[in-house]
């Protein structure tokens, strides 16, 4: 029996920012790749990166199981693998020249690798797959096995022959996801990711898919691995892992992974009433759009089968910087939907961007306001960042010089030119971040005021935060303006 070990190139502890967070999701893609290879009769291990200190740690995990093929597959639902971050590329060229000294054959799958495959071939890989890659390694590593060595009749593969870099026709989506085997999940130390949640969020939250890609075209989104097909797990096959999980686990928490949940007709509710038959108690996140939110009765049905955070991309307060984004929403669709959310009891989250090109003091004054007005649950603030494959990047390719990517998820560096300079980006994550805690302790203090009979020490602490939101408001607030010029 030939055996596989896997891998993944995220590295938590080289992410300040989500390693102080502590609340961190297995490498799910790589679980489903390393379920399909074992039903398939491969031996199947994991070095699973998330806990790890560097990519050298590898070296006796190698040397202990000899794998045949080693293969860096990282989780393409992860958004923060999708950023491409030069600490994971490194990590990854490290394990790559590892596993090569060792003689197994490199095989890679990434956002980051098949938007610069020639380089992970040039620095170690024997093979990048090109966009989903769960039956191309398996048709790769089977052709390897059976002798084969005329590589271009394999569909989605990038290698090196006679020195020039070879890339294959692209391989077409799997459209019957529910054909794939339930995640590996046992490949992973289950206790490891327990603790830390319990520790840093005191629940157990676990990560699940019900879909594949996105059909919506917002100009800056790269979508490397699953495109812009949109395919669905049926509600049965999800309700079976969400019960696997519970029952094998006890994870009492999901974050629903995919770019864009129930986006197939009627499949909120299908799945909401198999909940509800089933008897099962479980809460979950989600990401969607807000147009996707303006419909009553789905709300409702996301309510009752324990949706309680939804992820919106709210990206701006500005109608002009959605339009000019291609993404298909109105202001009025954001503020409909975080209204129906609240009322139904699901809080809103939003996304937001700042710095896309063409953007003025007065949009990013929009988006505050949009902020300030709607008081959603939590805000995620990036700045534009160009990924390869987007008419975005096309657009400011020539402004990036040496840095095309971040060091980490926190660093918020803008890379081309625009409005304003990078540092007055990084003050205004700051200020806009204190102005929304700020408005957030004014709410609850209002609250307190109109009904005492909510005083507790949660809402207390919150609405006397105000006294030092406030301050620091101001503060930030100088700071941005001196930025200006």
């Amino acid at each position: 029996m030939k055996n596989i070990l896997f891998s993944h190139s995220y590295f938590l502890r080289y992410d300040p920012k989500q390693w102080q967070l502590g609340q961190p999701y297995p490498p799910l893609g790589t679980l489903y790749a390393a379920a399909l290879m074992r039903a398939n009769d491969y031996q199947v291990a994991l070095f699973d990166t998330i806990f790890v200190s560097n990519p050298e740690e590898v070296t006796p995990v190698i040397e202990q199981n000899k794998p045949d093929f080693f293969v860096i597959y990282d989780d393409g639902f992860n958004y923060l693998t999708k950023m491409c971050l030069t600490n994971m590329r490194e990590a990854a060229f490290s394990m790559s020249k590892i596993a090569k000294a060792e003689g197994s054959t490199v095989i890679v799958s990434s956002s980051d690798s098949t938007d610069r495959y020639e380089e992970y071939l040039k620095e170690g890989a024997d093979f990048v797959i090109i966009g989903e890659a769960e039956h191309t390694l398996l048709e790769l590593t089977n052709y390897i096995e059976s002798g084969g060595t005329d590589f271009f009749t394999i569909k989605g593969l990038a290698y090196i022959h006679d020195g020039s870099v070879i890339k294959t026709p692209g391989r077409p989506v799997l459209k019957e996801l529910d054909s794939l085997p339930l995640p590996a999940w046992d490949l992973i130390n289950m206790e490891q990711y327990k603790q830390a949640w319990l520790k840093n969020a005191g629940y157990f939250s676990l990560n699940m898919s019900t879909t594949r890609g996105c059909p919506f075209k917002c100009n800056w989104c790269a979508k490397p691995i699953y495109g812009n097909r949109y395919n669905s797990r049926s509600p049965e096959n999800v309700l079976a892992e969400i019960k696997l999980l519970k029952k094998r686990y006890g994870m009492d928490h999901i974050w629903f992974c995919d770019d864009i949940f129930g986006l197939k007709p009627g499949w909120i509710i299908e799945l909401a009433k198999l909940i509800e038959q089933e008897k099962i108690n479980i809460r979950f996140k989600i990401q969607s759009r807000a147009d996707l939110l303006v419909d009553e009765v789905t709300v409702k049905a996301l309510a009752a089968a324990g949706c309680e955070n939804v992820w919106i991309g709210a990206e701006s307060g500005s109608q002009k910087i959605l339009d000019a984004m291609d993404k298909g929403i109105s202001i009025e669709q954001i503020r409909e939907s975080t209204r129906l959310m609240k009322r139904v009891g699901i809080k809103p989250s939003f996304f937001i961007q700042f710095g896309y090109p063409g953007e003025l003091k007065d949009d990013i004054s929009l988006t505050i306001d949009m902020i300030n007005e709607l008081l959603p649950f939590e805000i995620g603030i990036s700045v534009s960042y160009p990924l390869p494959g987007t008419s975005f990047y096309e657009k400011v390719k020539t402004e990036l010089q040496k840095k095309t990517n971040w060091t980490d998820s926190n660093e918020m560096a803008l890379m081309f030119q625009n409005t304003y300079q990078p540092s007055y980006y990084k003050q205004l994550h700051r200020y806009v971040h204190q102005n929304y805690h700020k408005h957030l302790a004014k709410n609850a203090l209002v609250k307190l005021m109109q009904n005492p009979a909510l005083t507790d020490i949660k809402n207390l602490k919150k609405a006397l935060s105000v006294v030092y939101h406030t301050p620091a408001t101001f503060l930030e607030g100088v700071k941005l303006r001196q930025l200006e010029g």
